[in-house]
């Protein structure tokens, strides 16, 4: 069977079939099961997603990109302070990156001072933390590969008229 074929085609639409992916994949429904429950196992495929645009609810709905700055410990590096982060509900993803800080944390609440709140009194004193710096998300266009805000012709059209 084709792994990453499956995989792709579940990373596109996680509600497709089992018989579709089956008829995608040339291999029985089956087969197609058997497939994703050994990935499951083997935590390759690790959860199920929804892609909402929380701006078209009535709930508030914040989220905020924050630069975190760790000092590494000696024998695990990041992994402790980034176990101790990434443990919050708050958070929703979390990355260790290359540049001048050494984590992303993507943290979502229902308004500022939730998040703010959360950085104050729970993210910055963590030990190992030594600073952060916080990015409010005004407005998503594009997530998980899905185009949140896109406007109408009538609207790009009129944009560009004199």
């Amino acid at each position: 069977m084709q792994e990453i074929q499956l995989l792709k085609a579940i990373e596109q639409d996680a509600r497709i079939s089992v018989a579709d992916l089956a008829d995608i994949l040339n291999s029985s429904p089956e087969q197609v099961d058997n497939e994703m429950k050994k990935l499951a196992e083997e935590k390759v495929i690790c959860g199920y997603h929804t892609v909402i645009n929380w701006d078209k609810t009535n709930q508030d709905h914040v989220m905020a990109l924050i630069e975190v700055n760790a000092s590494p410990e000696r024998d695990c590096g990041y992994d402790k302070v980034a176990e101790k982060i990434y443990r919050y509900p708050e958070v929703s993803n979390m990355y260790l990156i290359s540049g001048r800080s050494e984590f992303i944390v993507i943290v979502k609440g229902r308004t500022m001072r939730e998040v703010a709140d959360f950085v104050g009194q729970k993210l910055a004193p963590i030990e190992g933390v030594k600073g952060t710096a916080t990015y409010f998300v005004l407005k998503q266009y594009k997530v998980e590969g899905v185009i949140i805000d896109q406007q109408s012709d009538d609207q790009e059209r009129l944009l560009v008229t004199p």
